[in-house]
């Protein structure tokens, strides 16, 4: 064979293996959709990735706390009719919605109406979460995290406290954030690596094996993934019934996180940080965006697009909001 006979040869091969393998789509691209809104933004939780919810803080002008709604083409701001600032959000597909805040607020989203629920007491709410519209559960604390810790449980329309609540945590500790897989499997975190698990009938404290704080849980399948820690991260997963570090090294805290499989997940934190669970380890994902402000809460929609949001949440007054996006390009939040 000759040389030109060769090299057509090796032509035409390069032309087949490059038709048949295919260069790797690319990876998701980070976009900065929100930066020093005048409200932080403190949760984010949506049913699709054309229906999205982000709550935040009330900074007095008027419109109450910040509840914004992203339906696939623009974002909205509702005007709630309270006050006060909101810490969480979550709900159902076909309604409804619970957002959850200051002074022992829970509001009711449905059919475009908001309405103030009886709760109670007049703690801060800072986490709810629930199997359906009425099998729900919120926990918090008093204003400024040091005591208070409660859960209340939604059933028949009506919030009371929880039966079998540990009376001695009322005194000595906070409880931040609640998740869970179903009716009898509900978990919940808070100051000191406290944790509790409810399972239908009780409350069962587990220790997490860490002094640090617990600012966010999340359960998917047999998976639990708890974060917190002041200063550096803390990041721990529930094997075999028994709490183990798997704190990312060199992590500032970390506030936020959401699991999309039994391997993977986000984690997200100080200083617009971002941290992937993947090839079984958590390392930090590069946003290509300097973010001095701490990201609060994460979520993944169905699609795999990442929504973070965050702002001043360390110190008060909660402003500069944040929100970070992975995924399709989003129009910015103004």
């Amino acid at each position: 064979m000759d040389a030109a006979a060769l090299r057509l040869l090796l032509i035409i091969a390069s032309v087949v293996f490059l038709v048949a393998c295919p260069p790797p789509p690319p990876a998701p691209k980070w976009q900065q959709v929100a930066k020093k809104l005048p409200n932080a933004l403190l949760s984010v939780w949506g049913t699709t990735a054309s229906d999205v919810w982000a709550v935040g803080s009330d900074t007095g002008d008027g419109k109450g706390p910040m509840v914004v709604h992203y339906d696939g083409a623009a974002w909205t701001r509702l005007e709630t009719g309270a006050t006060g600032d909101l810490w969480w959000v979550f709900g159902f597909a076909n309604g409804p919605l619970f957002l959850g805040g200051e002074g022992g607020l829970i509001l009711r989203y449905e059919n475009g109406t908001f309405t103030r629920m009886t709760t109670p007491g007049t703690a801060v709410v800072t986490g709810i979460w629930g199997v359906s519209a009425d099998d729900v559960w919120a926990t918090g604390a008093e204003s400024g995290g040091a005591r208070g810790a409660f859960a209340w449980h939604l059933q028949n329309g009506t919030w009371a406290n929880a039966p079998n609540f540990p009376a001695g945590l009322v005194d000595t500790d906070a409880l931040w954030k609640v998740w869970g897989t179903s009716a009898n499997d509900v978990w919940f975190v808070g100051s000191m690596g406290k944790t509790l698990r409810w399972d239908g009938t009780t409350f069962t404290q587990l220790s997490a094996n860490t002094g640090e704080t617990l600012f966010t849980v999340h359960a998917l399948g047999n998976r639990v993934v708890a974060v917190g820690g002041f200063g550096s991260g803390k990041l721990v997963e529930l094997i075999n019934g028994e709490w183990k570090n798997a704190s990312p090294p060199d992590a500032p805290s970390l506030v936020g996180v959401a699991l999309t499989s039994d391997t993977s997940g986000f984690a997200v934190g100080q200083y617009g940080s971002v941290f992937a669970n993947a090839d079984g380890g958590w390392r930090e994902e590069k946003t290509g965006f300097n973010v001095d402000q701490s990201l609060h809460a994460v979520w993944v929609d169905p699609t795999g697009g990442v929504w973070a949001v965050g702002g001043d949440v360390l110190t008060f007054p909660l402003k500069n909001g944040v929100l970070l996006h992975r995924g399709e390009h989003l129009p910015e939040l103004q």
